[in-house]
Formats: structure tokens, sequence, C-alpha cells
């Protein structure tokens, strides 16, 4: 049984990740830019509403049905998520989204059973595959994109503290949300670097 301060925990962050969901996609509805104030008053009230009981037919915050459906997500999306809404915040690069896509697509076959082996077994505190969170984790401040290594060490933290449920390391560090994202976000990441080299090419085009 979940600890009564865990479940706290769950409802705050699903609370602040329905806000800051919201406050995005607002933004990309109305093409405009909320400023930083604006978008914290905006998470504020927001997140308000969706922690505390509303009343009226609704016994649970609305935070607790929201995760009813989805679930805990990992720490990895709630960091990528909440970052989302600071003034300044640096695209995320493909470097992480193609690997995040690829071990998606091989992780997620092999742990609901179509292969010889689990994977997600090695969550259960498997050396190896520490190691590998800790290399990416060098492999993106390497590449310049130092935010990545930020958000993979709270993630080990999160998941040495015991932050959520889970005693598993892959549940802290990927999830259905972040595996889909990443799929879809790499061709729309390809195709924006070819239309701006494309235009770039026109601009400079001679004559």
């Amino acid at each position: 049984m979940m600890a009564p301060y865990l479940q706290y925990i769950a409802l705050l962050e699903m609370s602040l990740t329905c806000a800051i969901v919201l406050i995005i996609l607002l933004q990309k509805l109305f093409s405009m830019e909320i400023p930083f104030a604006g978008r914290l008053a905006l998470v504020l009230l927001l997140g308000n509403l969706f922690f505390w009981p509303l009343g009226m037919s609704l016994e649970l915050p609305l935070s607790a049905y929201v995760r009813g459906v989805t679930g805990d997500l990992s720490i990895v999306t709630l960091l990528l998520l909440w970052s989302a809404i600071l003034p300044s915040t640096p695209k995320i690069p493909l470097g992480f989204k193609v690997p995040i896509a690829l071990i998606a697509i091989v992780f997620y076959p092999l742990a609901l059973g179509f292969g010889m082996f689990d994977p997600y077994a090695w969550g259960y505190g498997s050396i190896g595959f520490l190691i590998a969170v800790i290399i990416f984790a060098i492999l993106c401040g390497l590449t310049g994109w130092t935010k990545g290594i930020w958000i993979l060490s709270i993630a080990l933290i999160a998941w040495v503290a015991h932050w959520h449920e889970s005693a598993n390391l892959w549940d802290y560090l990927l999830d259905p949300f972040l595996a889909t994202w990443s799929l879809f976000a790499i061709p729309n990441a390809i195709y924006l670097k070819r239309r701006e080299k494309a235009q770039s090419g026109y601009l400079f085009r001679a004559g």
C-alpha cells in the first residue's frame, strides 16, 4: 500500500504537470508567449484547482483522476515538462530524442514478453544498467546539453530516495508519454531543420 506522504507527493506532481501542460497548450493554441511571471501565476492557480477537491460530484482532486488514467510519470518526463515554463529553455537535442526513441522501440516489446529476456528486470539494481545511465548523462554533457545531466542525476537521486511508489529505475527514466513524444519529435525536428536550411539557402541565394 502506498504511504500517505507518497500519495500527496504524487498528487502534487500531477497537479503541477496538468497546470504546465495547459499553459503549454494555451501558448501553442494562441501562438503567443506568456511572460514568465504570468506563467508562474497560472501554475499556482491551475495547480491549486487540480490539487484540491472541488466538491460538487467529485470526491477526489482532479489530479487524482488524471493520475488514475496516466499513472505516475517518470522523473525525466516531469522535469522536461516543468522546465518548459522557465524563461530560457534550450531546445532538446536530437542526441537525446533518438536514443530515447530507440530504447523505447526495443524496451516495450521485450518488457511485454516479446522476447527471451525482460529488460525491465534491470531496473531492480543492475550495476550495468546504472553505469549505462551515468554514461548517457555524461554524453549529454559532452554534447553541450548540461540540462540532460541534471535531469538524469535528479532521476537517479529520486530512485535512490524511493520518491515514487515504484522501486524500478526504469519507471524514473522512461514512460509511454516520453517514448511517444520522442518518436514524433524526431521527424518534426528533422523537418524543421530542413526548412531552416532551405530558407537560409533562399535568403543567401545570389541575385
